[in-house]
Formats: structure tokens, C-alpha cells, sequence
């Protein structure tokens, strides 16, 4: 079973189209729940056993500061001129990693990953 995500709002819809060409299921919170609060993404990311993918720093406060329980959390940091660069980084750590990213706070540059327990 393909490893399911909850793309939150900032994400750039070339990400989204790209994982799910290759075979990631996709819950894209633009298109099905625009305006939810970042709880509501967490909430709904545990309620689908999902992994969220953002590019917000606030989840980090979320899972670190307040102890918001998450199913995972793949926090993207890139600029917008490195989009075409990010995305393989993506894809390469899914693939690499897949389901041992539940429960880890994970950090995705065009360079760097770095993988951290929640």
C-alpha cells in the first residue's frame, strides 16, 4: 500500500501532481478543505493515517511545543526558483524511507534531509 499524504495548503500543486504520478495517494487540503486551521490538518491527517507535507514552520511548534500527537510531519524548506529541485529530494526520501517516516518531524531541502522522532 503507497504511502498517503495530507498536502497542506501551501503546497505547490507541480508537487502534488508529481507524487501522485508517482503512485503516492495525495489528500490535497486546497482542493478538498481550503481555510481549515493547522489543527484541522493534523486532526485530519490522523484521522487518514497520514503523513503531512508543508511548508509551514508553525507544525514544528505544533508537535515540538504543544505535544500534538501526528501520524508525521515532512516539512519542506526551499526557495521558489528550487521547486524543480525539491520535488526529486521528495520523491527520493519517500521512496528511501516510506512508512518509517511516521512519527518523525522530517526536513527536506534541495541538499539536506534530516529525520527526527516526534
Amino acid at each position: 500500500m503507497p504511502l498517503e499524504i495530507i498536502a497542506d495548503e501551501n503546497i505547490h500543486f507541480q508537487i502534488i501532481k508529481t507524487l501522485r504520478e508517482a503512485g503516492f495517494g495525495v489528500y490535497s487540503i486546497t482542493e478538498k478543505a481550503s481555510g481549515v486551521t493547522d489543527k484541522e490538518v493534523i486532526e485530519t491527517a490522523v484521522n487518514k493515517n497520514s503523513i503531512i507535507l508543508t511548508e509551514d514552520s508553525d507544525f514544528g511548534e505544533w508537535v515540538f511545543a504543544h505535544k500534538e500527537k501526528t501520524k508525521g510531519v515532512i516539512y519542506l524548506r526551499y526557495k521558489s526558483w528550487e521547486l524543480f529541485e525539491i520535488i526529486p529530494a521528495i520523491i527520493k526520501t519517500l521512496n528511501k524511507h516510506g512508512t518509517s517516516l511516521f512519527n518523525k518531524f522530517t526536513v527536506i531541502t534541495p541538499k539536506k534531509i534530516r529525520i527526527r522522532n516526534i
